[in-house]
């Protein structure tokens, strides 16, 4: 299986509820695919560097992913169907150095999102 890095730029009219179907979506259909996911990380609403469809923001979302390079034209495919993306990129790590820095990436990223849930005493 070869190491991948997914970003996602979700259109920035979703509420809050829609963008995590759409996060919880995208999920499912990589590991429908094959994928092992690694972590996902939410960079939230960010500014484009140019407009987008009449959009001046996004919603980010990065996938870390282990997959079979077979299954990557479908999730591909899958993706350009889907209207709420304003754009993604997909990266193949290949090198050791690469795949390195993937693995920091995606446990730095994994530190991230239990760093930023609310424990169940403070909710």
């Amino acid at each position: 299986m070869k190491h991948y890095e997914l970003l996602i730029v979700v259109k920035p009219t979703l509420s809050p509820e829609e963008a995590v179907v759409k996060r919880d979506s995208l999920k499912e259909l990589l590991e429908k695919n094959g994928s092992q996911i690694k972590s996902v990380y939410e960079m939230g609403v960010r500014k484009l560097a140019y407009e987008i469809d009449k959009h001046e923001r996004g919603n980010y979302f990065v996938y870390y992913y282990e997959g079979e390079p077979s299954s990557i034209d479908e999730i591909l495919r899958n993706l350009r169907i889907d209207e709420d993306l304003l754009r993604f990129l997909n990266i193949k790590y290949e090198t050791k150095k690469e795949i390195a820095q993937w693995e920091k990436l995606s446990t730095f990223n994994k530190k991230q999102e239990t760093k930023d849930t609310p424990k169940e005493s403070e909710a």
